[in-house]
């Protein structure tokens, strides 16, 4: 049965469309709880017959800033077996299995595990302000969220190795202009662009929308799941090197992190 609230996600069912706002402002930080709240929305959502296209939001200045290493522990990165699944991955895959179609409306900052998020989505709505990056090597750590898998298929390999190696901040023009982002609206005008991108889906017949989608990402959460299993065997062992512990150092004084290979 859907509900008004699953944890700190909101949702709201209107015209056919429903919002899934994440209420963690400012940066709506994600952690093993958000996801698997989010992936529990998502599922009554599917079963939601008034539910035809879902618009994913938040609260804040930031889209998600990815995961909190003021707070770190294992609901971010599970390194207490190496090379075990991820429990936060598992949440995540649930998310990829979803059938109905989402908009992300991306207002700003979609970092690290958030940018695996807004890149889940089928489509993302940005704002100038926007910023997105893979900066998991800025913390010495591999990327995840199935990143390595989602966004060649949305960029190319060749951008999506420059995002993955070097940790660049990709804006919102950029976004556009990569194929990262589908409209580029001003900062007031994100959440409406994106709810009227998702009721032009929602006014379309909506067992042909779901099926046209399945054909399209059959295969995305079985090779998510495949993927999110070796980043989670990467980022068990990077975890426990004393390159990870001083980039999540170096990115909480804002300064570039003195690695030493080790």
């Amino acid at each position: 049965m859907l509900k008004d609230r699953y944890g700190d996600v909101a949702v709201t069912l209107s015209a056919h469309v429903a919002q899934v706002e994440i209420r963690r402002p400012p940066n709506n930080f994600f952690d093993h709880a958000l996801i698997r709240d989010l992936a529990d929305a998502l599922e009554d959502l599917d079963h939601e017959r008034g539910c035809r296209a879902i618009v994913l939001c938040s609260e804040g200045k930031a889209f998600c800033a990815g995961a909190n290493f003021d707070n770190r522990g294992p609901s971010v990165i599970d390194d207490s077996v190496p090379r075990s699944r991820n429990p936060l991955y598992q949440e995540a895959v649930r998310l990829f299995a979803n059938t109905k179609p989402v908009v992300a409306a991306v207002q700003g900052p979609a970092i690290g595990g958030g940018f695996g998020l807004a890149v889940f989505a089928d489509f993302r709505i940005a704002s100038p302000e926007a910023r997105f990056a893979a900066n998991f090597v800025k913390i010495g750590i591999h990327p995840g969220f199935g990143l390595t898998y989602t966004l060649p298929k949305l960029i190319g390999q060749q951008r999506a190795a420059e995002m993955f190696l070097t940790g660049v901040r990709v804006d919102g023009e950029t976004a556009l202009q990569w194929g990262l982002a589908d409209r580029l609206v001003p900062l007031a005008s994100v959440r409406e662009t994106a709810l009227a991108f998702a009721a032009s889906i929602a006014e379309n017949a909506p067992l042909a929308v779901q099926s046209t989608r399945l054909t399209l990402r059959r295969h995305l959460a079985g090779n998510v799941q495949e993927q999110t299993d070796r980043e989670g065997a990467e980022q068990s062992w990077l975890s426990r090197t004393e390159d990870n512990k001083e980039g999540v150092r170096a990115v909480a004084e804002r300064r570039p992190g003195n690695f030493q290979g080790r």
